[in-house]
């Protein structure tokens, strides 16, 4: 399963301190194709790693704009595999925007 964490402290007691900490994986399937993190997109704002699985790729599961808004995305199983549902890949992104949103939706 994909697990997040993540650790903030606005006002970390040393200079040194991190505000934020996080740590996540990918998922379970270790076979899967991936690109490592590096800036994407006509504008290369988006950091982040992209899936390369065939059906899915360009999505991805964690990333961060150079505005400093960061996106993770989790995965679940199902007992019975929707061999119709769309992939991440599917959902795009639109940083640029004063508040980050996707097209990403039901289908």
């Amino acid at each position: 399963m994909c697990i997040i964490f993540f650790k903030f402290d606005p006002r970390p007691v040393s200079k040194n301190a991190y505000r934020l900490i996080l740590a996540a994986n990918r998922d379970e399937f270790y076979h899967r194709p991936a690109r490592a993190a590096d800036f994407w997109g006509s504008n290369n704002e988006v950091l982040s790693g992209l899936d390369m699985e065939e059906g899915k790729e360009g999505g991805t599961w964690l990333g961060i704009s150079t505005r400093g808004k960061l996106a993770a995305l989790t995965n679940y199983l199902q007992p019975r595999l929707n061999h119709d549902a769309r992939g991440r890949g599917s959902c795009q992104i639109r940083p640029s925007r004063p508040r980050a949103g996707s097209t990403c939706g039901p289908s």
